[in-house]
């Protein structure tokens, strides 16, 4: 859109004179295309006076439309408690979506006006600057999921409210390109995992201002590690290469390990949407009984095998607390004693990235993009493994919500490998050791 022009659902002609054309050459690429919009109609919107004259905005109490200079001139707001209203704008995203648009980024929703406001249907002015965001979010994905199905359907939302963990997915608004808001970004994030949203995100690099390099390479291997990635800045490109050499090595390698531990994290997305279980987990979520964790906000769990404690420091230093049992690397193998903190310097291509023990991680066999078959080339790698316990592996087969029950049992210094499925192309890795599985059950080595 143009700018003031907030929102025409009109593609910008200077900047987008083709979009269809556009789209359609992304889409042979195997991307998705997700865009921006707001619940605002600005004055100079073309759709201001259709909207006024037919109610579809909030109003004040003398019946005039509410409006306010903040983010455009005079805008107003959608009164998404107007049936009609809300089907007016609906019809809009309809168009966007029957022209190859497939999620849209709700930002906004939260600055809305407690005074001097009436709503189409006499809702609390009150109550509403919180519950807003929720209607106007349901509204979007109601139609995502009439026009791409049930399971389809997404947003990237800015703001939310009670419920809106059930219209996934959010980010966690504009940061600071620094080190502490880093960390407070964290902390924001793990405590709305305790509000029951399963899945989170945030601007990678910070939103204002342009980050240190040292930051920006820091922030990439957080932003990789949490469910959704996204690079995202509001004064300069947040792509690598703006950056130096080393950033887009530092986004190659956590891009790829994100593709890599995708049917770990699609798995523990199944168990979010299926039980409500947060994918990225407080350390007081996972180990209750720890009263070290209950304190701890600058590391987290990502899903129930992985630890992760990201870089705040320029010089690298890192101190992580491990719980009781044995850890492993993630990159080096390196076995650590858990009940006790670690401090210790990494490079730019490491963080604290730590496996539980008794683990069974199943690692993707493609590394350039997240959606793939998961079951195609895949590898077990085995940490730790406890003597006579049944460790059972539900790997994503990709299709939706279907999973693949892999049983691996430890029997002193042999392994029993079961399946209901053939797994011929998987393999299990054991002591840097890998072999390859097939038929529904085998005997290895351990």
């Amino acid at each position: 859109m143009k700018g003031n022009h907030w929102v025409d659902f009109q593609w910008d002609p200077l900047t987008f004179p083709h979009p269809e054309q556009m789209i359609a050459r992304y889409k042979d690429r195997g991307l998705h295309i997700c865009i921006w919009l707001n619940p605002y109609i600005a004055q100079a919107s073309s759709l201001f006076d259709e909207a006024m004259t037919q109610g579809y905005l909030i109003k004040k109490t003398d019946g005039s439309v509410w409006q306010t200079d903040l983010w455009q001139p005079q805008m107003g707001i959608v009164d998404f408690t107007n049936p009609k209203a809300k089907k007016w704008y609906q019809d809009h995203l309809r168009r966007l979506l029957d022209m190859g648009v497939d999620s849209f980024k709700t930002d906004f929703g939260e600055r809305i006006p407690v005074k001097d406001v009436v709503y189409f249907d006499g809702s609390d002015p009150l109550k509403m600057h919180n519950y807003y965001t929720q209607i106007y979010n349901q509204a979007v994905f109601d139609v995502l999921e009439e026009k791409r199905g049930q399971q389809e359907a997404v947003v990237f939302a800015r703001s939310a409210t009670v419920g809106g963990q059930s219209l996934p997915v959010h980010w966690a608004g504009d940061n600071s390109a620094s080190y502490p808001s880093m960390a407070e970004t964290l902390r924001a994030g793990l405590s709305l995992s305790l509000c029951g949203f399963g899945f989170w995100s945030h601007d990678i690099g910070g939103f204002e201002d342009t980050a240190p390099v040292d930051v920006y390479k820091r922030w990439i291997q957080f932003g990789l590690l949490s469910t959704h990635s996204r690079l995202h800045g509001s004064k300069s490109y947040r792509v690598p290469w703006h950056f130096d050499e080393e950033s887009c090595l530092v986004l190659k390698k956590f891009v790829e390990l994100k593709c890599q531990l995708m049917p770990y994290i699609y798995h523990h997305a199944i168990v979010s949407h299926q039980r409500g279980i947060p994918v990225l987990r407080p350390m007081m979520f996972e180990f209750y009984e720890d009263l070290v964790c209950d304190s701890l906000d600058l590391q987290y769990m990502l899903g129930d095998r992985l630890l992760v404690a990201p870089v705040f420091r320029q010089d690298g230093r890192v101190s992580f607390y491990l719980p009781e049992g044995q850890w492993t690397d993630f990159f080096t193998n390196e076995v650590y004693e858990g009940g006790r903190y670690y401090t210790k310097v990494y490079d730019f291509m490491h963080l604290p990235l730590m496996v539980r023990e008794n683990t069974v991680l199943p690692l993707g066999g493609h590394n350039e993009r997240p959606d793939y078959p998961y079951l195609e080339n895949l590898t077990l790698k085995c940490y730790q493994l406890k003597d006579r316990e049944d460790i059972c592996v539900r790997v994503p087969t990709g299709d939706r919500d279907e999973e693949v029950d892999i049983h691996v049992i430890r029997h002193g210094h042999q392994l029993t490998v079961q399946s209901t499925r053939d797994l011929k192309g998987v393999h299990i890795e054991i002591n840097g050791k890998k072999y390859d599985l097939d038929g529904l059950s085998m005997d290895i080595p351990y």
